[in-house]
Formats: structure tokens, sequence, C-alpha cells
């Protein structure tokens, strides 16, 4: 059974390899770290039998969420535990009153998408090119509880 708690110093090289499998410009171990050290950021990984298979940093500034990063390790797919983050994440934002969230997707990764659009979130506008290796847009998704 899978469990999801905020990360630790001693997650860092997991999480660091889960970025490597998982994205094709993957975040440095100094850039992971310093989300732990953020006040601005939350960071949850999801663990199983002792082994991290997933994480997410949420970070709010000034009552705005943005989901920046969400990944789950290539071999766990499909298991739900991206929708166990996404809780995590949604749970927390309306503990602390955030109303408005936002995050930006690779328009190809429909896995995502929907898991996003169940969410509630909607494409708002398109980022021609943001991503590299390979080149592609990115959707910016929000969103909203006014």
């Amino acid at each position: 059974m899978a469990s999801i708690r905020l990360m630790e110093l001693k997650d860092l090289p997991d999480v660091a390899e889960l970025e490597q499998k998982s994205f094709t410009v993957p975040w440095s171990g100094k850039l992971l770290e310093e989300c732990l050290e953020s006040p601005l950021d939350k960071v949850w990984v999801l663990e199983e039998e002792g082994k991290i298979k997933g994480y997410c940093n949420f970070r709010v500034i000034a009552g705005e969420g943005e989901l920046m990063r969400i990944a789950v390790l290539p071999a766990s797919r499909g298991r739900g535990y991206g929708r166990e983050l996404m809780e995590i994440l949604a749970e927390y934002a309306s503990i602390n009153q955030v109303e408005e969230i936002s995050l930006e997707v690779r328009a190809s990764n429909s896995a995502a998408i929907n898991l996003y659009k169940s969410y509630g979130f909607k494409t708002e506008a398109v980022r021609k090119r943001y991503y590299t290796a390979p080149d592609e847009d990115a959707l910016i998704m929000w969103r909203r509880h006014s």
C-alpha cells in the first residue's frame, strides 16, 4: 500500500533519480534541495514498500498556487499514484484557501492533461516551443474557484 508524506533530505537521491527517469530536462539535486528549504514550496513523496514511486512540488505565492512538478516512476505509472498526489495537493490547497492553481504541461502528455482536467483544470494559453528535448508547446492550465 502506498503512503504519501512530506519529502525529507534523505529522499533527495531517490527523487533526483525519479527526475532523471521522468523528464527530458530533469531538475538538479541542488534545485530539489532548494525546494525543501523554501517556505513557498511543499514537496510530497509517494512511497510504497520503502521505495519512492512518485513526488510532487506545489508552490504558493501570495495565495496563488502552481503545480511545479509531479512525477511517477515510469514502471509505476497507471496505478493511480498521480491521482493520489493530486489529492494531497488539492487538499492542501483547500485547507490553505488557495483559490487558483496553474500548471504547465507538454501538449502531447494526454495522460497528465486528462488527470488535470479531472481536477477542474482548463487550458487557458499555449507557450510555443516552451519545452526542449524534444521541442514542444506547453499548455498553461488553470483551476479557479472564485
